[in-house]
């Protein structure tokens, strides 16, 4: 069952991914494509936590995160910094400057950043930020204009980890942003909400009208479970509103989730039911990405 942030007291651990990853069973992945959605984690002290983390998750470190990557025939990753280390950025850094040609990441910054180190971020494969209120240790929406002007010095885009009820709300700044953006995990909210949520008709509406949405997260958001059929019509009604800027991601380590081990085939199949069009399953794992990300 979804559900918002596990309360930031108490951080209780989850579980890793399945070890043994597996790449998908119902179609062929085509070449060049893009998992937009992943992270690595390391441990204390070396890459110490948020302290008002919502979650204490294992390490997941770049060789396994490349490993998935591998078993999963993605051609190319992007990371997003995971809310457990804040603004401390480092060890995705250290994934991106190792392999350039390949990731690209999306930071988590505190707004008074130098120019410095958004150069930094930048030289290293940065090419977008992320605000999330859902989990302790992100970075909030009271400054959206403040990331926007930020990532539009840099060229750019936001990046919101948000329930979509509160889009409602948000979506006069979010459409006054002079830069692109991208909503996680299909607006985060739980599906029995149906396809008549004002969240989610909001969502649509901002799709259609020129911003972003990652067809990933369909365990957070289902409420029968695994194989995720009551997520279908939601990702279809996404897909048709925007085919060329809905993305696919992993989410891998699937962070913040208890109920069982995942793998990342399991999830990638899902894509067979939403787009059971070879070009438009295409279109989201290789062109959308490449044209937002740079690849």
């Amino acid at each position: 069952m979804p559900t918002d942030a596990t309360p930031k007291g108490d951080a209780p651990a989850c579980p890793g991914p399945d070890p043994k990853v597996r790449g998908a069973t119902r179609f062929t992945v085509p070449p060049g494509a893009v998992d937009t959605h992943a992270h690595v984690i390391g441990l204390p002290p070396a890459y110490p936590f948020a302290p008002d983390r919502s979650y204490t998750p294992p390490e997941a470190p770049a060789d396994r995160y490349l490993a998935m990557l591998d078993a999963t025939a993605m051609t190319y990753g992007v990371l997003i910094q995971v809310s457990v280390h804040g603004t401390d950025n480092r060890l995705m850094v250290e994934t991106l400057r190792a392999n350039p040609k390949r990731l690209r990441g999306v930071a988590v910054v505190a707004p008074d950043i130098s120019e410095r180190d958004l150069a930094d971020l930048a030289a290293a494969g940065v090419v977008g930020l992320r605000l999330n209120v859902l989990f302790g240790g992100g970075v909030g929406y009271d400054q959206i204009e403040r990331y926007g002007a930020l990532a539009r010095e840099m060229g750019w885009h936001l990046q919101f980890l948000i329930d979509a009820k509160d889009l409602v709300e948000l979506a006069p700044r979010l459409a006054a942003l002079p830069v692109p953006f991208v909503v996680d995990h299909m607006g985060h909210f739980p599906v029995s909400r149906g396809l008549g949520d004002p969240g989610f008709r909001t969502l649509l509406a901002m799709v259609a009208d020129g911003a972003w949405v990652k067809l990933s997260g369909a365990y957070r958001i289902s409420v029968e479970g695994a194989p995720y059929r009551d997520v279908v019509p939601f990702a279809r009604a996404l897909a048709e509103a925007a085919p060329t800027r809905c993305l696919w991601g992993s989410d891998w380590p699937h962070v913040a989730h208890w109920d069982r081990v995942l793998n990342p085939g399991d999830l990638l199949d899902g894509l067979a039911d939403w787009l059971p069009d070879a070009q438009a399953r295409a279109r989201v794992l290789v062109d959308n990405p490449a044209a937002l990300y740079g690849f």
